[in-house]
């Protein structure tokens, strides 16, 4: 009977205390546009040399407090989060906080507006070359990123104040689409290998050549709702699993639609002048814009941003109807965890080959190569030769109540992200890409037996079984919160 009683007495014990006081809950918005053009934007093959902003670019936090648990939570506007800025930012802000660093997710919304920023500081060797104007601007976008990521966060904290917190999930179908493809006979090109994938990436949308899309989508968009003790909006946290947009004018920064919902938003939540909306990528690894199979028509420059900015708030506002009630008393849990993958490694053969590639002169023969043969031929080798074995990444989990939020420094495709939201212990499970990192993209390894750009050497980097390992992980850190 005794042993019993222990028994029971260990496992009230062990369980986590409910929160006895209202959770608090506060938001802010840090301005990261630059404004020294012309400056340099990640996105893509060739240089891109942006000379305006068409729109701000932002970092956006929230931070929740149950008294006894405080996360924040951040969206930042750029093609991935620079990992040591990131770092160093949390670090500043946990000690001005008291927010404990695995405490804290800085997710990218993955714009390819974006600006470059130096993940750390270039500096000048002496009796090496000075820094060219290049280096020296991403070394001052660093300060800035850096900047506005700490101080989001502490402006956040600053305004912590009783709160209610509900989550909903509405849909939006018509604006995502899987842009692999399976091609009808005899219409599949070389890839940069000069090998035929299965797959493609963003075919030709012609009838004539497409046959069937290779994955499904993920439809919904899910938002985390938060009210002050009036019942008036304070902060909205959206996710929803679709690449950027694009359409931007030529040569200009944007936030793409993630910025845009961000402004759009206020109007249907009816937030006052400290109310912020933020959209965070969810698993959009696989996911565009395209409709492949049809077409629309001709849009002016950021038209179809506005469009698709616009159905995210209609959509966010519709799940937010569906909220039964927001809670004031809310358990908080976070849980991070490292991981270690293996990075990938190609064969001695693939190796020959890519040499091949760069060492071919002739310009009539390399004009014959599959296109972007070079550049993948120096990912190759580069691959070949990183001297690390292995790469740590973060992953995160979040409890707010029976919600459950992952983050993964991956561009992720969707199955995996469904994948995690079926196998969830939560009510409702958001899947955040590009939280704390970027590496690549993660197909599953049913994907990587297709091909296709998102599974090539230089697109994706770690082992090809690496999404079973992450959806392994935060399933059984999602267990422990629960």
């Amino acid at each position: 009977m005794r042993a019993h009683i222990y028994l029971l007495l260990m496992t009230v014990l062990a369980m986590p205390a409910l929160p006895a006081a209202p959770i608090k809950a506060g938001a802010a918005v840090a301005d990261i546009t630059p404004k020294d053009f012309p400056m340099n934007m990640p996105g893509g093959f060739s240089a891109n040399a942006a000379t305006s902003a068409h729109d701000p670019l932002t970092v956006r936090a929230l931070v929740l407090d149950d008294g006894q648990t405080k996360i924040a939570l951040v969206v930042i506007d750029h093609l991935s989060v620079p990992r040591k800025v990131s770092a160093e930012a949390k670090e500043l802000a946990s000690k001005q906080t008291g927010i404990p660093v695995d405490h804290i997710m800085v997710s990218a919304t993955h714009t390819h507006t974006g600006v470059s920023a130096a993940d750390e500081l270039v500096v000048e060797k002496e009796g090496g070359p000075k820094l060219n104007d290049r280096q020296i601007k991403a070394n001052a976008y660093r300060q800035i990123m850096f900047d506005g990521i700490s101080q989001a966060i502490i402006q956040a904290n600053a305004k912590l104040r009783p709160a209610a917190v509900g989550v909903g999930v509405g849909q939006l179908p018509h604006e995502v689409f899987n842009r692999r493809w399976y091609l009808k006979a005899g219409k599949m090109e070389p890839n940069p290998f000069g090998d035929l994938d299965r797959v493609k990436m963003n075919p030709n949308n012609s009838p004539d050549v497409l046959d069937r899309p290779a994955g499904p989508t993920d439809p919904a968009l899910t938002i985390l709702s938060v009210q002050d003790d009036r019942r008036k909006a304070l902060a909205l946290y959206a996710n929803y699993s679709l690449h950027y947009v694009g359409g931007i004018p030529a040569r200009q920064v944007s936030a793409d639609y993630y910025g845009e919902f961000a402004r759009v938003a206020p109007a249907r939540f009816g937030g006052g002048e400290d109310f912020v909306a933020m959209m965070s990528n969810g698993t959009s690894g696989d996911i565009n814009n395209i409709p492949f199979g049809s077409s629309r028509p001709p849009r002016a420059p950021f038209e179809q941003v506005r469009i698709v900015a616009s159905e995210a708030a209609d959509a966010a506002w519709s799940a937010w109807r569906t909220i039964p009630k927001h809670e004031k008393i809310v358990p908080l849990g976070m849980v991070q965890r490292v991981i270690s993958l293996k990075y990938r490694r190609p064969s001695a053969e693939d190796v020959a080959k890519a040499k091949a590639v760069i060492a071919l002169k002739d310009k009539t023969a390399k004009d014959k190569l599959p296109r972007l043969a070079d550049n993948y031929a120096r990912s190759v080798i580069g691959a070949a030769e990183r001297p690390e074995e292995s790469i740590d990444i973060i992953l995160q989990a979040v409890r707010v109540g029976d919600f459950a939020i992952c983050g993964v420094p991956f561009e992720t495709f969707a199955e995996t992200g469904l994948e995690l939201k079926k196998k969830s212990p939560f009510a409702q499970t958001m899947v955040v890409g590009l939280a704390n990192g970027r590496h690549g993209y993660l197909p599953t390894p049913e994907q990587h037996e297709l091909g296709g750009y998102e599974t090539w050497i230089g697109t994706n980097v770690v082992q090809k079984d690496a999404s079973v390992i992450i959806v392994k992980n935060l399933v059984e850190m999602m267990a422990g919160l629960k």
